[in-house]
């Protein structure tokens, strides 16, 4: 799942370890959902969206089987 959350961070000036701290995650977690490497849990991805003054579906992208957003 595709993510704008290397955007949204870049736009507040926050790095990785601050928008960590704010979700209660490490820092390598934040590096592996901004790369893609893992899909966060709902809970988790509510806790981002809420740290940007988002939605989840501003903050993350769905894409089908088909390539479709």
């Amino acid at each position: 799942m595709k993510n704008r959350m290397r955007v949204m961070r870049a736009e507040k000036d926050w790095t990785q370890a601050h928008l960590a701290a704010l979700i209660g995650v490490s820092r390598q977690a934040v590096i592996a959902v901004e790369n893609g490497k893992y899909d966060p849990a709902l809970p988790l991805a509510f806790k981002i969206a809420r740290a940007f003054g988002k939605t989840v579906e501003e903050v993350f992208l769905w894409e089908d089987g088909n390539g479709a957003a």
